[in-house]
């Protein structure tokens, strides 16, 4: 079977990778010339565990290609994916330029029965677009070529996407035609021989699915720190709270982990591109509304512990005008250890690291980073405004302060005995609860968590 997937980004160039993995044949597209001339010569665009091999492996066996020209494939191909990005407007909403202008390229170009599957997480709505500027393209055309269009929402954890792709729990897709279906059905076929579980589904639906699961992960998410917040001023365990709830089979424990809140490319768009949806159509969604206020707050919190932790009663917005109130954080050094938003994967967007970093410097804080991927990508969005280090030690050499913000594998077991030597301070600030208070206290390290006392 041969496709075509427009976007060479994260969902385009796992998806595109997946699919000939299992042996079709892919043309990945993407107007970057650059990154198109890139990935011909094996240099990723993006970090994720096991692709680069994956990627090497089909390109010599000559089921992946890339090209800059979709026209190029598109009378050879029964499937185009489009998986471009789907941007945030400053309202929130998705912009969707890219996807309606691979619809009108697919418009003036196919010559043959073609399906145009949407893979980029867009609004519900968003297919009628799309298939009206096809036909406006084919009426311009003269032209009366068949042709369907297709949702197909991607559920990827970066880190994990190339599992997730290979042995999905489920797929989802949303069609109009009989003949649209028997075409995915045959395409997602391999993936599921063992447990063949393709849900079909109308296409708003398949539109609103994807939606519906990111806010209600970033609801547990939400849920569970608003309970941590709690716990810390009553006197209870967040993690004991977390063991309680979790064994209720109607609950279940995935996704009840206090933090310092979610970031990535998913859940903030996602979730304000629903209340963007809800807004448009006069619905006020007060519980997604609650979420991301949730979020936003929650992302402080390493910075709030720091500063109590430090002993400092005042901070940046205070009436003082003094130096030391303006600049709270003057002379002390903080070690931050993981930059990515998540383990296994260097994606900073809407990371809790880029708040608590701004934080720190304009309360006049010196920065120390380090993280197993992400350090090139911090540079590119900050510069040189924190010390770039080669290892957590190295970080943490004259920190006041070490805070955990991304709870990579690496991170699990340090050793203690060293940082405690190298640092200037004692303060641990665990922004993912992975450490054990008792050991850290017998190092002699003061040690604060999320959701404890």
């Amino acid at each position: 079977m041969q496709i075509a997937i427009v976007g060479t980004g994260y969902v385009g160039l796992v998806s595109g990778t997946c699919f000939a993995e299992m042996g079709a044949h892919v043309t990945c597209v993407d107007v970057d010339e650059q990154k198109i001339n890139k990935l011909r010569n094996g240099i990723m665009p993006i970090y994720e565990p096991g692709l680069e091999e994956l990627v090497k492996r089909n390109v010599e066996f000559d089921r992946l290609h890339f090209t800059t020209d979709l026209t190029e494939v598109l009378d050879d191909v029964e499937v185009v994916f489009s998986a471009v990005g789907t941007p945030p407007d400053e309202d929130g909403s998705a912009d969707l330029k890219y996807v309606l202008a691979v619809a009108r390229q697919f418009g003036q170009n196919i010559h043959k029965y073609t399906i145009l599957v949407t893979k980029s997480t867009v609004p519900v709505g968003t297919a009628k677009k799309v298939k009206a500027v096809i036909q406006e393209e084919l009426d311009k055309r003269g032209v009366n070529i068949p042709f369907d269009v297709a949702s197909n929402p991607e559920f990827l954890k970066e880190g994990a996407a190339i599992k997730d792709f290979m042995s999905p729990d489920r797929v989802v897709v949303g069609t109009e035609s009989e003949k649209a279906k028997e075409v995915m059905t045959r395409l997602y076929k391999p993936f599921l021989i063992n447990n063949f579980r393709v849900i079909f589904m109308d296409i708003p639906s398949a539109e609103m699915t994807k939606y519906a699961a990111n806010a209600m992960l970033a609801t547990r998410i939400s849920f569970m720190n608003d309970i941590a917040n709690l716990c810390e001023h009553v006197g209870a365990n967040v993690d004991a709270v977390r063991k309680g709830i979790g064994t209720d089979a109607r609950i279940g424990t995935k996704f009840l982990y206090a933090g310092c809140g979610y970031g990535g490319s998913c859940f903030p768009k996602d979730v304000k591109a629903l209340l963007h949806t809800g807004i448009e159509h006069g619905y006020h969604m007060e519980v997604i509304e609650a979420v991301e206020r949730v979020n936003d707050r929650q992302k402080s919190i390493v910075y709030d512990k720091i500063l109590k932790a430090l002993g400092v009663a005042c901070t940046n917005g205070s009436k003082s005008d003094s130096s030391v109130v303006s600049l709270p954080l003057k002379g002390k050094t903080i070690a931050i250890i993981g930059l990515s938003f998540k383990p296994e994967t260097d994606d900073m967007r809407e990371a809790p690291a880029l708040v608590v970093i701004d934080k720190l410097l304009k309360a006049g804080a010196s920065i120390r980073v380090f993280d197993p991927i992400a350090m090139d990508e911090c540079k590119r969005r900050i510069g040189d405004s924190v010390t770039y280090c080669k290892n957590l030690y190295d970080a943490a050499d004259g920190a006041d302060v070490f805070a955990l913000l991304t709870e990579w594998r690496q991170f699990r077991m340090p050793s203690w005995n060293v940082i405690r030597k190298v640092m200037n301070g004692n303060i641990i600030v665990d922004g993912r609860n992975i450490y054990d208070r008792q050991e850290l206290e017998d190092y002699g390290f003061i040690y604060t968590r999320i959701g404890e006392r």
